[in-house]
C-alpha cells in the first residue's frame, strides 16, 4: 500500500511538470537545424521573418512563404516547387523551447506521420 500511494504521488508530480513554450522568441530570427540522414548528419541554416522563410541545405537555397496558426504552430508552404511533393504545406508545431533552441513536431498537412526535431537559434 505504502508503495502504491508513493507510486501514486510521483506520477501526479510528474504530470504536473510543464515544459517550457516561450514560441514568440522564435518566431524570426536566424536559426540551424541538424539531422541524420541515411547515417551522415545534414545541417540547414535558414532565416525566418514574420511571414518568409528563407533556407540554405546542401548548398541549395529555397524559400517559403509562412503563415502563423498561434504563437506555436505555423505552415510552410515553398514558393517555388519543383515537383508535386514541395508543393505539399508542411506543419510544424514548437513543442517546448529552453534557452536557445526549441523542440518542435513537423510533417505534411493532413498526414498523421509526424517527426521531430530540434532547432537551434543563432540570432
Amino acid at each position: 500500500m505504502k508503495k502504491t500511494t508513493l507510486l501514486l504521488f510521483y506520477f501526479l508530480v510528474i504530470s504536473c511538470y510543464q515544459q517550457e513554450r516561450k514560441c514568440t522568441d522564435f518566431k524570426t530570427g536566424k536559426f540551424e537545424f541538424t539531422q541524420e540522414i541515411d547515417g551522415k548528419k545534414q545541417t540547414s541554416v535558414f532565416t525566418r521573418t514574420t511571414d518568409l522563410q528563407i533556407e540554405t541545405y546542401n548548398g541549395k537555397t529555397d524559400t517559403a512563404s509562412v503563415r502563423w496558426v498561434n504563437d506555436c504552430e505555423f505552415i510552410l508552404q515553398k514558393l517555388h516547387p519543383k515537383n508535386m511533393t514541395e508543393k505539399k504545406a508542411i506543419s510544424m508545431k514548437i513543442l517546448f523551447t529552453k534557452d536557445n533552441t526549441y523542440t518542435f513536431e513537423y510533417g505534411f498537412v493532413g498526414d498523421e506521420k509526424k517527426q521531430r526535431g530540434t532547432v537551434t537559434k543563432l540570432n
